[in-house]
């Protein structure tokens, strides 16, 4: 089965409560994450989450079933997420769909985010006609689907938000409905709003709570490890200590620059010029005039092959600081040094 990504912006396709393995690719990672995390939400038990990664699956494809169809440590249920670049997930599907065809038993909920596969990719042939497994393409945002997405966020946490409060909310996160989750989230606690006592927002009750924007400092430290700028990273890895930036928000920022770029880059083919774009192809991929010289610095510094690494690599970092808190500003550090300085290589 397909659906499509702006049915998740209301909340799930119908045909979701029949999968019972998810395939969710296209360049908008951090819609195909909020998507996943609302499929997971839905399960009538949850249970025990595995986390594998593409290279797991490639280096044994069988890695998928045997997870799927095993116990948790204490017999609960579990489910199975997978983060995944372009193929590496195809042939463990295959693997698993041919051994559950025939009769190998039942398995954990599977879901794929599978970064630069499209709904046209093998792995996507694979799984679209089959009545237990889901498809879905996660297309870049746009200002009024991220505005709609945080408006739905808002009725079912009990917040009505007057004027264009929505759309900046939306702009706030950078378009990032991830971080546009947590707004609503931070704002309904604000207010002790709740679906069954709703309450009215304002722009000051959103500016009280502090909604942080890429200009609060995400952009200049973004720009540095991207650019391969090591002379400036020392300052901005000193400057987002001294501020407590947030690591999760600033990497969520770098993992949507790697996703434009991507986007960029897929544009422009091998032979094209970021130059040669015109105004309104810049503008439907996010690409701002102040922006442009430093996204200009970067496509030379990350070419296809370059990215290819780059972007499963913010995803592993994605979930080891989601695991280690308390040392998620270390590891942050870490983990940009060395980015940038491969960045810096020609």
């Amino acid at each position: 089965m397909k659906a499509k990504h702006s049915e998740f912006a209301r909340g799930l396709p119908r045909s979701a409560s029949q999968a019972s393995i998810f395939f969710f690719c296209g360049p908008d990672e951090a819609g195909a994450s909020a998507a996943a995390d609302k499929i997971i939400a839905a399960l009538p038990d949850a249970g025990e989450r595995i986390e594998l990664s593409g290279g797991d699956l490639k280096r044994d494809p069988a890695l998928l079933g045997d997870e799927a169809r095993s116990g948790s440590l204490f017999g609960d249920k579990r489910h199975i997420l997978a983060r995944v670049t372009g193929e590496e997930a195809h042939d463990a599907l295959k693997a698993l769909i041919e051994t559950s065809d025939s009769g190998a038993g039942d398995a954990a909920p599977i879901l794929v985010i599978a970064t630069s596969a499209t709904d046209k990719s093998r792995t996507a042939k694979l799984l679209e006609k089959r009545p237990d497994a889901l498809v879905t393409m996660f297309h870049p945002p746009d200002l009024g689907s991220v505005a709609g997405a945080v408006r739905s966020m808002a009725d079912a946490a009990g917040l009505r938000l007057g004027g264009d409060l929505a759309e900046r909310i939306a702009r706030s996160a950078g378009l990032d409905v991830r971080l546009a989750q947590s707004e609503v989230d931070k704002l309904a606690l604000y207010l002790d709003a709740s679906s069954q006592t709703p309450k009215s927002a304002t722009p000051e009750d959103l500016a009280a709570i502090g909604a942080p924007t890429e200009d609060d400092g995400f952009a200049p430290l973004v720009n540095a490890v991207l650019g391969g700028e090591l002379g400036k990273l020392p300052s901005e890895l000193r400057r987002m200590k001294e501020l407590g930036i947030n690591p999760v928000g600033l990497l969520l920022a770098l993992e949507r620059r790697a996703g434009q770029l991507t986007q960029i880059t897929a544009k422009l083919g091998p032979r094209g010029n970021f130059d040669n774009l015109g105004k309104g192809e810049k503008a439907q991929l996010g690409v701002f005039w102040k922006e442009e010289r430093e996204i200009r610095q970067q496509l030379g510094r990350w070419p296809a092959r370059k990215l290819g690494r780059l972007i499963p690599r913010l995803a592993a970092l994605h979930q080891s600081l989601l695991a280690n808190s308390q040392a998620a500003e270390l590891l942050l550090a870490q983990d940009l040094t060395q980015i940038a300085r491969f960045a810096a290589k020609r």
